[in-house]
């Protein structure tokens, strides 16, 4: 019996990663595809599935495109003007844009994977990225760079302000050392494809 139990506790391994990822997959498309479909069906009696799901991608690919276009500079500067009037709403607001550009945005940030040593005596050593390489604006003296650590099974993490000579550089994909710290550990990495 428990080796019986033991093979379905492997066999669960191997499917629920998947099977969430298809439902996951699965409940967003119903989501997306559910947004229009009203007004198509109702109005211009069209009922294509995933007909919703491909407007809404085009109408962020447009909003995308006027975003980086003279016609939305306006738009955004009153938005801007708007949200700086409201400290609460300012503070929400940045940080999610900082952090979303952060991931996928033209200046991205956690490009550049590191080693810390956090204590030299045990030498404890934690992974990283490097955000900023220089933070002497701070009013931070000494040759120091800022590292942020994400915490495993997470979407937080924790920025220190580290000596440059700690650190070292990490010739990896940054994607590959995200996974690898959000799962805690346990995500395979081959380095061999890399190198």
């Amino acid at each position: 019996m428990k080796r019986l139990l033991r093979y379905f506790f492997q066999g669960l391994l191997y499917i629920a990663p998947l099977g969430i990822t298809i439902y996951v997959l699965y409940k967003s498309f119903i989501f997306l595809d559910g947004l229009f479909k009203p007004f198509l069906y109702d109005y211009l009696q069209i009922n294509i599935p995933g007909l919703s799901l491909v407007i809404v991608f085009l109408l962020v690919a447009l909003l995308g495109l006027l975003g980086q276009t003279i016609i939305a500079r306006p738009i955004k500067r009153i938005l801007n003007h708007f949200i700086n009037k409201a400290p609460l709403v300012k503070v929400i607001y940045s940080s999610i844009r900082d952090l979303l550009s952060a991931f996928v945005g033209k200046e991205k940030k956690f490009n550049q994977p590191v080693l810390v040593k956090v204590n030299p005596i045990s030498e404890l050593e934690k992974l990283g990225f490097i955000t900023q390489n220089d933070v002497s604006k701070l009013g931070v003296e000494g040759d120091k760079v800022a590292v942020y650590f994400p915490h495993s099974y997470n979407f937080s993490g924790e920025l220190f302000i580290v000596p440059a000579k700690n650190v070292k550089k990490i010739n990896a994909p940054s994607a590959d050392i995200m996974k690898f710290i959000v799962s805690g550990g346990v995500a395979n990495y081959d380095n061999e494809k890399h190198t």
